[in-house]
């Protein structure tokens, strides 16, 4: 059987950009268990209330939850197990030093396959305020409403 190619995404956590500031991304491996692995090639995972966490020289995600395979047996795996996450030791070394700074933390943003391997894309993220939040909103719109001017004018109804 040919190894598949290319990324399919398997859960993304759209409220993390809408909550945080994303200033970095990291793509990381999983340590994964077999049933896991089945149960998220069928594309059921959730990402709410997931973050990671650094302990040890190792990177930790914690509140992901990935549900039992419906074809598992006694081997099934606990649905919010702490997984190990797969970084070089240089990008350890570099998360461990921005996380120091007050008001940062490691969320993440997307599970996928990457040519058959599992990987999880984690953003170094700065909380933002209901201001922030509210700008955001009101830029979007914006790009929206003037997104939708061009097009009327391209069709020649204005």
């Amino acid at each position: 059987m040919p190894r598949e190619k290319g990324r399919k995404v398997v859960a993304s956590n759209k409220k993390a950009r809408h909550d945080y500031a994303i200033l970095d991304t990291y793509e990381a491996g999983m340590a994964l268990t077999g049933t896991e692995v089945k149960s998220l090639r069928a594309g059921r995972a959730s990402l709410t209330d997931a973050f990671g966490h650094v302990s040890n020289g190792e990177v930790f995600l914690h509140g992901m939850h990935i549900p039992e395979y419906a074809q598992g047996t006694w081997t099934n795996h606990e649905p919010r197990r702490v997984r190990k996450l797969l970084l070089n030791r240089l990008e350890i070394g570099r998360l461990v030093g921005k996380l120091q700074e007050s008001g940062l933390t490691l969320v993440p943003l997307s599970v996928y396959f990457s040519d058959g391997w599992a990987k999880v894309e984690l953003g170094l993220a700065r909380g933002k305020k209901s201001y922030d939040k509210r700008q955001d909103l009101a830029k979007r719109d914006a790009q929206r409403e003037i997104q939708r001017a061009v097009g009327r004018r391209g069709k020649g109804m204005e």
